[in-house]
């Protein structure tokens, strides 16, 4: 008896330390940053500068100037590299919080902020001395750097990235590219204040995934449906698959031999994608597979006008109804946007539409520190969802699917396109054609 006593106090003290050491936090934390160099990252589908691996070698000082202002210091740890600073980042803005509305509910709550952790938050911040500085070093940096980035990954609680670009021929190009680990401490911190609920409740599917398939949402909460819009709706399971954007970047990460229209990705064709692992990158030796069988037959286009609570602004609503191959009802619903302020685009620019990831209260996978400051996501009338025919939550990475892409036609503004991004937005799956 005496020995499962010591035992079972040894194992407590041991977990006490543990948490204690897993959520320190101090106002100063230097936090260590993780590189990869092109030998040990292959498949970095990422726009790469000629400069790329020459101003490696950095460690992060992380100050924390209130309650949710910090300071990021990338030191360098040799002379020609300079120090890039990002001042007054407002973290909670790239925390998990949630719409006061998915409180109603535990179960539109649980989705909201697993999707919220869930996905990729990347926000670029201006380089004008006073958002982002730069000192010392050979003077590329401090002349070249042309965009500064953070970045949330669509991983475990705390992963987060910096990226570092300069101008090219062909764009932004990147230059720079570390890892490392928002403390969970702050983290803690920040979730708490944000959302007003108990970490406690919630940490272990924000540190590790655990996904909520089968809990039912609450649409109702979420929007009123106030009229349906009479629609006409084309698509074409022989069209050739379109590639713009990323997806052309991502082209080396996607393994779909012969995959060329997209009846090809529903109709048992070998489609894998490289995993997105952590700390956050590509692997092929991971391959992610699909449930694309789900979308085998497009059964019905909905467009409803809507409400988000709150708020009178009429709003829009898209359903795509499918039938899998074994018949079961599948549902896409992407909500909360206004059809007008859709831009008008050829279907050759369609990254440039309404670019969204799944998910309740979202923000877009990219952003100007600009725009997240304007429109904050726990305020956001957005959410995108697949759902069964009873309301049931489908989880939508395990069936491959990222998010839509909207737009109105260049030469139709009673037209949108709306197309389907698949994991990792490797491709796209599917293109529809909406008119009203």
């Amino acid at each position: 008896m005496g020995t499962l006593v010591l035992a079972l106090a040894a194992t407590a003290i041991g977990l006490t330390v543990r948490q204690t050491t897993r959520y320190q936090t101090a106002d100063v934390m230097i936090v260590p940053v993780r590189e990869y160099s092109n030998a040990e990252y292959p498949e970095d589908p990422a726009n790469r500068s000629v400069r790329h691996g020459q101003y490696t070698g950095r460690k992060l000082k992380l100050v924390r100037k209130d309650a949710t202002h910090f300071d990021f210091v990338f030191e360098p740890q040799a002379a020609h590299i300079a120090t890039v600073m990002f001042h007054d980042v407002d973290v909670s803005r790239m925390s998990p919080t949630l719409p006061e509305w998915c409180k109603l509910d535990p179960g539109n709550t649980r989705i909201a902020l697993t999707d919220r952790q869930w996905n990729r938050q990347q926000v670029s911040f201006p380089v004008d001395g006073a958002r982002v500085e730069v000192s010392g070093g050979d003077g590329f940096e401090k002349e070249k750097l042309y965009s500064a980035e953070l970045a949330k990954n669509c991983l475990n609680a705390g992963l987060w990235e910096v990226l570092l670009f300069e101008q090219g021929s062909g764009g932004k190009e990147l230059y720079y590219q570390g890892w490392f680990t928002f403390p969970l401490g702050l983290y803690r911190e920040l979730f708490e204040a944000g959302s007003s609920l108990k970490f406690a409740d919630h940490w272990y599917y924000l540190e590790h995934w655990f996904d909520p398939a089968g809990t039912v949402v609450k649409l109702d909460d979420l929007r009123r449906v106030t009229s349906i819009v009479e629609t006409k709706f084309e698509f074409d399971p022989g069209e050739q698959i379109i590639a713009g954007g990323e997806q052309q970047r991502k082209r080396r990460t996607l393994m779909a031999p012969n995959v060329r229209t997209w009846a090809d990705f529903t109709d048992g064709h070998d489609v894998r994608f490289a995993s997105f692992i952590p700390p956050g990158r590509y692997s092929a030796q991971h391959p992610w597979k699909n449930e694309y069988q789900r979308l085998t037959t497009l059964k019905s286009v909905t467009l409803r006008e809507t409400e988000a609570p709150g708020d009178t602004a009429v709003r829009h609503e898209l359903e795509l109804q499918f039938a899998g191959r074994d018949g079961t009802a599948c549902r896409f619903l992407v909500s909360g946007f206004r059809w007008n302020d859709l831009p008008q685009l050829a279907v050759t620019d369609y990254a440039k539409g309404l670019y969204m990831p799944m998910g309740i209260g979202v923000p877009p996978f990219f952003q100007t520190e600009e725009a997240l400051t304007a429109s904050p996501p726990h305020k956001s009338a957005y959410f995108s969802l697949l759902l069964d025919a009873n309301d049931r939550w489908i989880d939508h990475h395990k069936t491959a699917i990222d998010g839509p892409v909207l737009h109105r036609d260049a030469a139709d503004p009673d037209t949108v396109h709306l197309y389907l991004l698949s994991y990792e937005r490797h491709s796209l799956v599917t293109h529809v054609v909406v008119r009203r």
